[in-house]
């Protein structure tokens, strides 16, 4: 790395035009693979057809020069951190006189997602006076880009050589990110699913707020740690004991990718880096099979914005660097909160029906976290940002409103 940035330098998206020719090429010679002849069209995996259908408009309708805009409407930075080189989003929240400044808000996304989901709502949660919101709701709204993924640098382990890392990691870089990059001397909330979850949760837990530093909250749509419980050994409620016999059979059919991209990372990676139509593939099954899409990802995504989000991941060479987070996570140790330990900060959990699998019950969730909001959402997956924004953005402002001014969340 040729110049360090010890502070935030300004940073703006500029893909050069080889790389978009270079990716016309690919396109205009991918190679379909034979159909299985199934019971439903995506049962064994992406759906031939609609993979055609995108393939077809990713080549003869898709404008990446719209995506690059909407990133770089937004101001942009790279920073390093020790050895790790980071890209952030960070826009300020509106000031209202004689009130408390805007909370910091670190939103984190997850695999295969990454800052797309976001960049839609930066706006309405830093500015909400422009949409018929509060101001006093306003958040100084901060999206990092998680190692390896994007406009991030691969993730650097301690000793310096590239390498996986774990959530954990991750969030400690998120702190030093926000209180020793960005200089914040005063709390902050975290919000997150996914990975995000899970980063998000670690960060709450290893830097809860104290004095005029660290967690002031979390809110989560997806549980990010396992309580530090013995399953053999604790008593568990009815709707435990139910919700934990349906998780098998439900990640045992959702969850294959997981065992390969942390097992086989690199053998993985060389595909995904190689054939855009195969990244496409790859990624496109979970968000069919992760939304509350009924069965027709058009239904809650866009064309365009499917492929802006694998855009992210092709234009940048991060689909193969993407994958190390999950075998980062089986390196760490250890993977579940302590026993007898759980986040000691204000949580919120926003519950939406067609996530990738069923959300624990209110107890379960009570035995990691210091629960203070719980909200069953009508509808809604595991792309919440991208799906339900509204209720996102209100669940967001409704939880934090109250610990901004000091008050409990009961």
């Amino acid at each position: 790395m040729a110049e360090r940035y010890d502070t935030p330098e300004p940073f703006k998206v500029d893909i050069p035009e080889r790389a978009l020719i270079d990716l016309d090429e690919r396109l205009r010679r991918w190679r379909p693979a034979p159909a299985i002849a199934d019971n439903g069209s995506w049962a064994s995996g992406t759906d031939p057809d609609f993979l055609a259908e995108l393939v077809e408009y990713w080549r003869h309708g898709y404008d990446w020069q719209r995506c690059q805009e909407a990133i770089n409407r937004w101001p942009n930075y790279l920073v390093d951190i020790g050895p790790q080189r980071l890209h952030f989003i960070r826009e300020p929240g509106t000031e209202i006189e004689d009130a408390p400044r805007p909370l910091p808000l670190v939103i984190t996304h997850g695999w295969p997602g990454s800052i797309v989901e976001f960049l839609h709502i930066i706006d309405v949660l830093a500015h909400p006076e422009n949409h018929g919101g509060d101001p006093l709701d306003a958040f100084d709204v901060i999206v990092p880009s998680l190692p390896g993924y994007g406009f991030s640098a691969p993730p650097v382990r301690e000793d310096g050589s590239l390498g996986p890392i774990g959530p954990r990691a991750i969030a400690s870089l998120w702190h030093k990110l926000v209180t020793e990059k960005l200089n914040y001397g005063r709390p902050y909330g975290v919000q997150g699913g996914d990975w995000g979850a899970v980063v998000s949760s670690w960060l709450a837990f290893d830097h809860p707020k104290q004095d005029e530093s660290g967690v002031l909250g979390l809110h989560l749509n997806m549980m990010g740690l396992r309580p530090g419980i013995d399953l053999n050994a604790a008593k568990l409620s009815a709707a435990e004991q139910a919700w934990l016999a349906r998780m098998g059979g439900t990640l045992d059919d959702k969850t294959a990718y997981q065992r390969i991209q942390a097992t086989r990372p690199q053998t993985l990676g060389v595909a995904l880096s190689d054939s855009p139509v195969g990244l496409a593939a790859w990624i496109v099954e979970k968000f069919h099979g992760w939304s509350d899409c009924g069965g027709d990802p058009l239904k809650r995504f866009s064309m365009d914005l499917l492929l802006d989000n694998i855009m992210v991941y092709w234009l940048t060479g991060t689909a193969g660097t993407a994958t190390w987070l999950y075998r980062g996570v089986t390196e760490q140790k250890p993977r579940a909160l302590p026993e007898g330990a759980r986040v000691e900060t204000p949580t919120a959990f926003s519950a939406f029906p067609a996530d990738i699998a069923p959300a624990p019950p209110k107890e379960w969730i009570e035995r990691a976290f210091n629960l203070r909001r719980h909200t069953i959402m009508p509808s809604g997956g595991h792309f919440a940002a991208l799906e339900e924004p509204g209720l996102l953005v209100e669940d967001i402002r409704a939880f934090f409103r109250p610990l901004r001014f000091g008050a409990a969340n009961d």
